[in-house]
């Protein structure tokens, strides 16, 4: 393992490689830098330009973008108190006091320490863990996925949003549009309506693009500019700060960083709850176990390490689903699923036996573009916070035409431009009525999988007792089982808390 990660490791050291994941980096560290753009706006905005690039160069600018990402939001929510992301969130409860204070370089540097740290933490639990779980993989049959993806669906219906009929109901849409195309098995014609390149099916890629950038550029549109900007200019001139005192504050503090991070990984894991999830836990976690819980939400440095750490870690955790199970963790490892496909490759059990080379040159590319970041930020943390002020006229045309032809490099097909108008408008609509997008969207990239499973399955052996007396698939639909009693749990627990407040306040 050791030689394959160093030959990785002098693969992306190369400037073919390496290159991609600089201007990937720094992508994701703007992207994220800007309220409303996402890092899942940023990669889908990349993604065109690495179709001309080998498969290491391509994944390489898209995990640089990841990464990059994931600690670029920070920037803004230190100092503007507007998160740049949604993982970002957490770290504005105490990263935005902390700047208020006085201490703006503090916070931000803080933050990125902290992102680096966690990142490297979760690199360790990717690299350790994908090869034994890719091997544990081997063992399941169409059962076992077929069993594994529903957990899948059962997580997000139940955790990413309070409304578990909408959580399903978007899930259950999202499969519906796999449907619509010949038979996966059969190849038998079903529910093209008559449209010629429909029998094809749907391309996932130009749904995920529409379903997220659409309805994200629209609500952005609608959402009134806040006036954090005002005072940007202020705090941009007090960024300077001892790096070792800041490194040594965050060092001092294992169990934090390292709880933190665990937390990060394992959300990272389970399939589309996501960054902000894992850093809202995480500085949960960070203020009941702190000796110092009311200095929470004045500038505690303890909340922005909790925050940052797992925000990071929660990519190592992401990437790991995609590369041993061929499940995407989140809209971002989407992409980066499409990307492979795009290249011929085949995510899942077998990817790391069959590409070795391309694995472990993502795992290296991963802990480079932490290094990559830092000096990105060093130089360029100024001129974000400047990008910020870019007016929303200008930058979301840029972003939206970027999107379309993005989608019609797909299949040089015009085709595929009204699919992302089409799923842009659903995507805005399901945003505006509540429904959520991630079980949309898992759906969409999962309901062939199901349905292939489920017949391979059946015919094999056609007894449905198997499901269950499998024992890893009975296992697994068992965890379906309770994942979605406790989230019906919880959201009975949350309703009961809310009346509770609300009588409260009657008297």
């Amino acid at each position: 393992m050791f030689e394959l990660l160093g030959a990785g490791l002098a693969d992306v050291a190369q400037a073919k490689y390496l290159v991609p994941l600089v201007l990937g980096t720094l992508a994701g560290i703007v992207g994220g830098a800007l309220p409303g753009v996402t890092i899942t706006m940023t990669i889908i905005v990349v993604l065109p330009f690495t179709f001309g690039l080998d498969p290491l160069q391509g994944l390489s600018a898209m995990t640089g973008v990841y990464v990059g990402g994931s600690a670029g939001g920070l920037v803004t929510a230190v100092l503007l108190g507007i998160p740049g992301t949604p993982s970002a969130i957490a770290t504005t409860f105490d990263g935005h006091p902390m700047a208020r204070n006085g201490e703006p370089g503090r916070a931000v540097w803080t933050g990125v320490w902290a992102s680096v740290f966690g990142g490297l933490l979760g690199g360790v639990f990717l690299i350790g863990t994908t090869g034994p779980l890719a091997r544990i993989a081997l063992e399941f049959g169409p059962w076992e996925f077929f069993s594994l993806f529903v957990l899948a669906l059962s997580m997000v219906a139940g955790l990413v949003e309070a409304s578990i009929l909408k959580g399903l109901l978007a899930g259950a849409l999202g499969l519906v549009v796999t449907v619509l195309g010949n038979d996966p098995v059969m190849g038998r014609e079903r529910l093209t309506l008559g449209i010629s390149w429909l029998e094809g099916g749907i391309p996932f890629l130009p749904v995920l693009i529409g379903v997220f950038a659409f309805s994200q550029i629209m609500g952005e549109i609608e959402r009134p500019r806040g006036a954090a900007a005002r005072d940007a200019a202020l705090r941009v001139s007090k960024l300077a700060v001892n790096q070792l005192r800041v490194i040594w504050e965050i060092l001092s503090r294992p169990f934090l960083l390292l709880w933190s991070s665990l937390i990060g990984v394992l959300i990272g894991v389970l399939p589309a709850i996501g960054g902000s999830a894992a850093s809202v836990m995480a500085y949960d976690q960070a203020k009941k176990f702190s000796r110092h819980p009311e200095r929470f939400g004045k500038g505690a440095p303890e909340g922005i390490v909790a925050s940052e750490a797992s925000n990071n870690a929660n990519v190592g955790g992401s990437l790991v689903t995609i590369m041993a199970f061929g499940i995407p963790g989140d809209a971002v490892t989407a992409v980066m699923l499409g990307a492979l496909t795009i290249h011929g490759i085949q995510s899942g059990p077998l990817f790391i036996s069959q590409n070795p080379q391309l694995a472990y040159g993502m795992f290296a590319a991963y802990l480079i573009a932490h290094l990559v970041m830092v000096v990105i930020l060093a130089f360029g943390v100024r001129w974000m916070v400047r990008a910020t002020t870019v007016p929303r006229s200008a930058l979301y045309p840029v972003v939206l035409v970027l999107c379309v032809v993005g989608a019609y490099a797909l299949g040089n097909s015009v085709a595929t431009v009204y699919v992302l108008l089409v799923f842009g408008v659903l995507g805005y609509l399901m945003v505006k009525f509540g429904f959520p997008l991630a079980p949309f969207i898992l759906g969409v990239i999962l309901g062939d999988q199901i349905e292939i499973n489920l017949i391979r399955a059946l015919m094999t052996d056609s007894d449905l007792w198997l499901f269950l007396t499998r024992p890893i698939s009975g296992g697994l639909l068992a965890a379906s089982v309770l994942s979605f009693a406790a989230a019906i749990w919880q959201h009975r627990r949350m309703q009961n808390r809310a009346r509770a407040a609300e009588g409260d306040t009657d008297f």
